[in-house]
């Protein structure tokens, strides 16, 4: 484990809606300063084992630094992940209260000093701070992405969770959230990133799982990209080139 604890561990996790498995035994460990990246088709399952492991969906077989995730509060557990789902709806209020949603597992009646320089950072992070007074309703979708994003971060958490956080946003604010994402483990976070775009993945995170009918079909780094993994969980024929030393799947 070369010293580090387990942020997630995931074991034999089976989880069903409407009578219809989703997850159908996954095992999974997750070390402290990683960034996994979790791909494979649509109805893979991976969506479902982001919301079993940050505590949206109840079920058994998942444990936070050792701890199984039932045993914990949702305050306690609010201060420990963050989860930034696919879609965030707007609503009538102001980006700044948007985001100070994220301090709620930490604030009593009245946000702190310390409450509201937390936000102050997230929405500089998310390079949105002149969005801090506009209702979220009057945002485009890239931006309320990255509403989303500011406000998980304001959580400060140890392990951001996000599900296609790169959805609706261009090129630029696309590099942006995944160097954050890299930036958040590399001091010592942990990132866990459902994804579609593959070469954005493979460009930024250092672990990859693929997902197919709700197992785990490989895990590992980019040792396991091979043109029949393709093959065998997206059922499409790849060629794998290399620029500047980052892999690029080519579909055929």
């Amino acid at each position: 484990m070369n010293g580090r604890r387990k942020a997630v561990e995931v074991k034999d996790l089976r989880f069903s809606y409407n009578g219809r498995e989703v997850l159908k035994g996954v095992n999974l460990e997750v070390e402290e300063g990683e960034f996994l990246a979790i791909l494979g088709p649509n109805g893979a399952g991976k969506s479902t084992l982001l919301k079993c492991i940050s505590g949206i969906l109840n079920c058994r077989g998942v444990e936070v630094f050792g701890k199984p995730i039932e045993e914990y509060s949702r305050n306690e557990l609010a201060r420990i992940i963050a989860y930034v789902p696919q879609r965030t709806e707007p609503g009538f209020m102001t980006v700044f209260d948007t985001v100070l949603l994220g301090r709620r597992p930490y604030m009593g009646l009245r946000p702190s000093k310390e409450d509201l320089e937390a936000v102050k950072r997230a929405l500089k992070r998310m390079g949105i701070s002149d969005l801090a007074l506009k209702t979220t309703n009057k945002l485009s979708g890239g931006e309320l992405q990255k509403v989303s994003i500011a406000r998980a971060l304001a959580q400060e958490p140890k392990v951001l969770m996000m599900d296609e956080p790169t959805n609706n946003l261009d090129i630029k604010s696309q590099l942006e959230v995944m160097r954050l994402a890299r930036e958040f483990s590399t001091e010592g976070g942990t990132s866990i990133l459902v994804m579609h775009d593959v070469n954005l993945a493979l460009r930024f995170a250092g672990r990859f799982v693929f997902m197919k009918d709700g197992r785990i079909m490989a895990d590992g780094g980019r040792e396991i990209l091979k043109p029949s993994l393709f093959r065998e969980v997206y059922g499409v024929e790849v060629d794998i080139w290399e620029v500047n030393g980052i892999p690029v799947v080519v579909p055929l």
